[in-house]
């Protein structure tokens, strides 16, 4: 069994029985799409001004005495547009493409986990990365979610400027709200470029943060199944 998904590996076929329609609900997509929904996520941002990042890059290496016209920085400031537009693209991030109807009726109520799921992000103190692996897990309460879906849920919270804790929850969050599960549990394993890079320099430490909603926040044998399952030998470390 492919160690990344425990629990529902075909959610389409489960008891025997070929449960592959989509999950009729209008309203989810009217979810996605309230002007609500996407202000509490982050999702309603304007569209990244590369001329003014890639200016005020040009007013930073002049201000820490480097030469914007020499032959290496010459493009840099257009470099550095093109790329922030990328690290932070989770503020665009359409939900409604990303669910993209993924979402199926199932008779299953077991706990699926989704494990070691490598994000990148930036951290909105310095600006400097953060990395390491999330573990999401959810019991079904009539609806599942295509397993390629919760990476690109990770995503679009971690391609933004964060900080763990806050992303944890909202990956948590969101599929609570898409899914209305009877509980989620999110943990994010980082490491962060802030304390190896300047500051302390601690380089082997690390940080863990963790949401649990429902079942998994009120029931101790549902919450320490998914410790086990995330804690067990063949998990990698965060970085």
């Amino acid at each position: 069994m492919d160690e990344k998904a425990i629990g529902v590996m075909d959610a389409q076929r489960t008891n025997g029985h070929d449960h592959n329609h989509v999950y009729e609900d209008e309203s989810i997509d009217t979810k996605l799409n309230s002007e609500e929904f996407l202000e509490s996520y982050g999702l309603n941002l304007p569209s990244v001004d590369q001329e003014r990042i890639a200016a005020a890059t040009q007013e930073i290496l002049i201000a820490v005495g480097e030469d914007p016209q020499r032959e290496g920085l010459q493009r840099t400031p257009e470099r550095v547009a093109r790329a922030y537009t990328e690290l932070l693209s989770g503020y665009r991030t359409d939900p409604v493409k990303l669910i993209n109807d993924a979402i199926f009726t199932v008779d299953y109520d077991d706990m699926v986990i989704v494990r070691d799921i490598e994000f990148h992000s930036l951290c909105e103190h310095h600006m400097l990365p953060f990395v390491g692996r999330a573990h999401v897990a959810y019991i079904s309460s009539g609806k599942v979610i295509g397993l390629s879906k919760i990476p690109r849920i990770v995503d679009m919270f971690a391609h933004r400027l964060q900080v763990q804790e806050r992303m944890t929850h909202q990956i948590a969050g969101f599929i609570n709200e898409v899914l209305e599960p009877k509980g989620v549990a999110v943990v994010l394993e980082g490491v962060h470029m802030c304390s190896m890079m300047r500051g302390v320099k601690k380089h082997e430490s690390s940080m863990t943060t963790s949401a649990m909603l429902g079942c998994f926040r009120d029931d101790p044998r549902t919450r320490a199944e998914f410790m086990a399952h995330i804690s067990r030998p063949g998990a990698h470390a965060p970085f």
